[in-house]
């Protein structure tokens, strides 16, 4: 079996564990086919769903059912990264371009406005977002979002650059264990994130400068990680409280960055979902 043909064997049995009745929605773009999985209630407030890099939308596995009771849940894979999206048409290489890609994708789905989620890459994208269209989202979450509030630990770059320059399913299996040691991280997400890095080594994901958080004004949940060895966590929530001084910040003492959001999802979802039903009941 394929390298590729071993990542989807992996994503569909993750995917086999959303709750009965999520859908799969192909929505066109300018730059390619997104695919989303939807749960929850068709006309229920949507809360986008962005995973971090190389964890595709199935990820959320754990948090759907949650999520889906309140809200209409619609977990993307990022185009570009790995996943059943397919680029196509117009290439996506700038921030620019990835804004007009979520435009274009909120659009596709009717979704006029939404709650926006972000783990890690997918925060960075996410915050981004709620700056470029503040009128499209009611409130937005962040999960150990990188590059929004401080650099990468220098460490962690360190750590990283191994399976940056000779991506293989070991070294990325190895990383990802060093990374969430000590934690319940799912074992069947971190063998999918090992076969996305190493199978779609070829993945592009647009990066570009941090965001000036001081400029969002819609409500702001962020949840970090206690542990995370990708930043330092003080800092982090010290800088996100001096930014956005309104922002609801907790720390999950016990949980990595890969950890989120597989590890200990009970205690996510319970921060996720109190944070979202105050704006129901305005």
């Amino acid at each position: 079996m394929s390298s590729s043909q071993d990542f989807f064997t992996a994503y569909d049995a993750l995917l086999a564990r959303w709750p009965a009745g999520t859908t799969e929605i192909d929505v066109p773009t300018p730059y390619g086919t997104t695919r989303v999985h939807a749960y929850g209630p068709a006309d229920a407030t949507p809360v986008l769903l962005l995973h971090g890099g190389g964890s595709t939308g199935a990820v959320w596995f754990a948090n759907a059912p949650a999520l889906g009771t309140q809200h209409r849940v619609l977990a993307v894979d990022i185009l570009g990264d790995a996943g059943r999206s397919v680029p196509a048409g117009r290439p996506l290489r700038t921030t620019t371009d990835l804004m007009a890609w979520l435009d274009a994708l909120l659009d596709g789905l009717s979704v006029s406005r939404t709650h926006l989620l972000g783990h890690s890459y997918g925060g960075w994208i996410a915050l981004t977002y709620a700056l470029h269209a503040a009128q499209r989202v009611d409130r937005l979450v962040l999960l150990d979002p990188t590059q929004c509030f401080a650099n990468y630990r220098l460490g962690f770059l360190l750590r990283s650059l191994p399976i940056l320059l000779r991506p293989t399913e070991a070294r990325a299996r190895a990383f990802l264990d060093r990374e969430t040691a000590g934690t319940d991280t799912d074992p069947a997400w971190k063998r999918l994130y090992a076969l996305a890095v190493s199978g779609f080594s070829n993945r592009k994901l647009v990066v570009g400068r941090r965001p000036d958080p001081a400029a969002l004004s819609v409500p702001l949940l962020v949840l970090l990680a206690g542990r995370s060895g990708v930043h330092d966590t003080a800092h982090v929530a010290a800088r996100a409280r001096k930014a956005v001084p309104d922002a609801r910040i907790e720390i999950l003492a016990e949980l990595t960055h890969f950890a989120m959001p597989t590890a200990e999802p009970a205690q996510t979802n319970h921060w996720i979902t109190d944070f979202l039903a105050d704006d129901q009941e305005k």
